[in-house]
């Protein structure tokens, strides 16, 4: 008898548990989707060409809040939880809420949704979003690359759009790519560093034909982990970095504390921002977790190619949109930077318009930093906006997307950013000496 199957997601993680779990198994049928955590991505449908023959009309994509309404509606069996970066308490709380309603609860873990890949592949992951994954993966590619080998980044899904028999497999190495695929500030935040690193990263949410593409172009896979997200992709070395600004949440968030079981190295970084004690306190804490695994301490060097430009001037500040929101953190790389080099941040909540307004509303924590929040031309033109009617001299742009490209500005734009330490770097390449990856 066939169990039916609602699938919590937020558009990544959901579509692919379905094609390496739900769609061979006959015994199960996936009655929705459903979108939380990113604005605009319910109302569609996961197309019948990618859900396969028992699903002709392919599966229809609900708001969360419909939830106890689908399950009473569709009589159904299983709720499975396929999305990432969130507290241990509300995952409880989405499991008490979908067993109250009448169904099971269920995780599904790395076993069962891993896709095999003939080449080597390195997966770095986080134990929360915006713990400085990203910057750590290209270190990793460019002690390859030194070494001779060909890396070929590979991202955690995000398809976003409103087609997505286009993203189940995208390739991105110039920005007429970012043009092509119709990307959101999110995506460009994820893809435009590597681009600037010359690497081409791959994307999407069909992780076999993914694999098999890259593998084709490469000869080492790297799993670039958004969201702390586990991997899509079997990991001969998985490397997890961890934050002591949110220390605590190592333990605490799921899968981010997953990540910290599976790791084989754990990254420490930011210690150069953070205090000594956070520092010790997250080491202990991954040393009693994960005693087997090899720790690195890093700096996330701050780079700010124009320091004058912010001295003594009033700066209006854009950060990672992923990170300031649902990431929890109040401030980033350009906060970092007007500290340091002497200028003075501009609160612009009075500016606020439209969904960004919205997303402090939903995010209480926000202050004077602003996420660059695009997931829409509407939300582009919005951030715009309420950039454009701060009182500054001009905007330090601590997103990784490079936002000139997108938005018109009306005041001068300083671009700052994170890469990983150089002593990191040389115990990370020790690393993959002793894992014969270089």
């Amino acid at each position: 008898m066939k169990q039916n199957v609602i699938i919590l997601g937020a558009a990544g993680r959901d579509f692919h548990n379905f094609l390496t779990y739900f769609k061979p198994r006959p015994d199960f049928r996936v009655v929705a989707f459903t979108a939380e955590q990113i604005p605009g991505i319910e109302g569609r449908v996961f197309p019948a060409e990618l859900a396969g023959e028992r699903y002709p009309e392919g599966i229809p994509i609900h708001p969360e809040s419909e939830l106890d309404a689908l399950i009473e509606a569709h009589d159904v069996d299983h709720v499975c939880l396929a999305y990432s970066d969130i507290s241990h308490q509300e995952v409880m709380e989405k499991a008490s809420r979908a067993m109250r309603a009448g169904a099971n609860f269920m995780l599904l873990g790395p076993r069962d949704t891993w896709v095999e890949a003939e080449k080597p592949v390195i997966a770095v992951t986080a134990v929360r979003t915006g713990c400085g994954k990203s910057q750590t993966a290209r270190a990793v590619a460019e002690i390859l690359r030194a070494n001779g080998r060909r890396p070929i980044a590979i991202r955690h899904s995000m398809p976003y759009g409103t087609d997505l028999t286009k993203q189940a497999c995208q390739r991105f190495a110039t920005q007429e790519d970012f043009r092509r695929h119709e990307t959101t500030i999110e995506e460009e935040e994820e893809y435009q560093p590597w681009l600037d690193h010359g690497f081409p990263i791959y994307a999407g949410f069909d992780y076999r034909e993914i694999v098999d593409q890259a593998s084709a172009e490469g000869d080492v896979l790297l799993f670039d982990g958004g969201n702390n997200d586990i991997s899509m992709i079997q990991p001969d070395l998985q490397v997890t970095v961890v934050d002591p600004h949110r220390q605590g949440h190592e333990t605490s968030y799921y899968p981010g504390y997953l990540n910290l079981l599976l790791a084989d190295a754990v990254v420490i970084n930011k210690v150069d921002s953070a205090s000594a004690e956070d520092v010790a306190a997250v080491e202990a804490t991954v040393r009693q977790h994960q005693p087997a695994a090899t720790v690195i301490r890093a700096r996330s060097e701050l780079t700010v190619p124009d320091p004058e430009a912010i001295r003594g001037k009033r700066c209006a500040v854009i950060g990672d949109g992923p990170t300031l929101s649902h990431g929890g953190l109040k401030s980033g790389a350009g906060s970092l930077a007007v500290e340091r080099h002497g200028g003075e941040i501009v609160d612009p909540q009075a500016q606020l318009v439209g969904s960004i307004l919205e997303t402090y509303r939903k995010y209480p924590h926000l202050g004077s930093e602003i996420p660059a929040m695009g997931y829409s031309r509407e939300q582009v033109l919005e951030l715009q906006e309420t950039v454009n009617a701060i009182d500054c001299d001009v905007v330090v742009d601590g997103s990784p997307a490079n936002l000139e490209r997108v938005i018109d500005f009306e005041k001068p734009v300083v671009s700052v950013g994170y890469e990983l330490g150089e002593a990191s770097m040389a115990e990370l390449e020790q690393l993959l000496r002793e894992r014969n990856l270089i």
